[in-house]
């Protein structure tokens, strides 16, 4: 079993909350994950999975079933397919506040499991699990071309079929019992519309001249598919800026494979040959660096009417801290409206990061890095 980064953050939450609530997409690692620290901590512990009949039928009376088993940890997988239950938690966490009661596993954000933050506000800690990412596997090329799902990234001989069967499912069924009321055409050529843009500025107005919807069904659509970790939009930062900056989102299919699959690329020739390939390694990066993080961050891109312009900027406590540019090969230069760009916003570190290994400083103040270096020394140091 591959070590989840994760692991760690999540049993420092369970000595701390009496709730902690996994979440990701489907098949990202949460129910394996769980059940490893199921091994690790004292208590002894319980596992439902309420997409099992019987493991459902447990909860019917999920007060008395709480109290029946007060002293061990309760995991309950696939929380989302019992929304009422969070208001029965608040009332049983109340009645005795002791770390590491339960644990909860879910294939949506908050807001589509249900408003959670405010039934169990306090009592609960989110973590979000990503996908694979470069500290956990060594292998940097095979993660950005198959994608960090630890079922796809582990059996790539049969990558193509699980990707069909991932974006079936998630169409057919996942995205409906979330809510999704798109139906699924919509829902299908939402998503391949989104890998064709990926990277680009979201223009709503062309999504909702494709799809036949109007513009406010298309930000609720992709707003959804955002909060199911399926997407990222990134804002652009403008706060404070005396420029014409521009004020649209970039969108991007979170995990590369995925990317890859609805493009229609198989490996890596097929990569390179895209005109996706820069834009599909400048999200792998992305991602690497979200999943990374601390929530004490804030990502944004940078772009202005005088082309001054950030692939990413990092943002600490209010101010444009982090200014990074992004770029795959060897050739590295960096643009006059990049310059310009870590001038305008101040940013205290400035870097290039690309694929190899490399660390050296240029003159103009930013760094160049491989992205395992920056995740591993500068961004951990930071």
């Amino acid at each position: 079993m591959i070590k989840r980064i994760a692991q760690e953050k999540i049993l420092k939450l369970l000595q701390n909350f009496p709730c902690v609530a996994i979440i990701g997409p489907r098949q990202v690692g949460k129910t394996t994950l769980a059940k490893q620290i199921s091994k690790i901590i004292k208590n002894q512990t319980i596992y439902l999975d309420l997409e099992l009949r019987n493991d459902y039928n447990k909860l019917l009376d999920a007060e008395f079933f709480f109290k029946l088993h007060s002293s061990k940890t309760i995991i309950i997988d696939e929380v989302q397919h019992y929304k009422s239950l969070f208001p029965i938690l608040r009332g049983v966490i109340d009645a005795d506040r002791k770390p590491g009661r339960f644990m909860l596993l879910g294939s949506a954000s908050p807001e589509l499991i249900h408003s959670s933050s405010e039934t169990l506000a306090g009592r609960i800690a989110y973590i979000e699990l990503s996908p694979f990412i470069l500290p956990e596997i060594d292998d940097i090329d095979k993660l950005w071309i198959y994608g960090g799902f630890p079922d796809a990234f582990l059996n790539i001989p049969v990558w193509q079929e699980w990707m069909n069967n991932f974006v079936f499912t998630y169409i057919e069924r996942d995205l409906p019992a979330l809510g999704f009321t798109g139906g699924r055409r919509t829902a299908h050529r939402l998503w391949t519309m989104i890998a064709h843009n990926h990277g680009n500025l979201l223009n709503i107005s062309e999504f909702s001249k494709s799809l036949e919807i109007s513009t406010q069904t298309v930000k609720k659509y992709i707003n959804f598919l955002e909060k199911a970790f399926l997407i990222r939009q990134i804002q652009p930062y403008y706060y404070n800026i005396k420029k014409r900056v521009v004020k649209s989102p970039k969108i991007y299919i979170r995990d590369s494979g995925i990317l890859h699959y609805l493009l229609g690329l198989e490996n890596i020739d097929d990569v390179f040959g895209h005109y996706k390939m820069g834009s599909s390694w400048e999200n792998f990066v992305i991602e690497q660096i979200a999943a990374f993080i601390s929530p004490k961050y804030k990502l944004y891109y940078y772009r202005t009417h005088d082309n001054s312009e950030l692939d990413l900027v990092i943002e600490k406590g209010g101010k444009p801290f982090i200014g990074i540019e992004i770029k795959y090969g060897s050739n590295i230069k960096i643009s006059k409206g990049n310059a310009l760009a870590a001038k305008n916003l101040k940013t205290i570190h400035n870097f290039i990061i690309i694929k190899e290994n490399e660390d050296y400083l240029l003159s103009n103040g930013f760094r160049v890095c491989g992205i395992n270096n920056f995740l591993n020394t500068y961004l951990h140091n930071i």
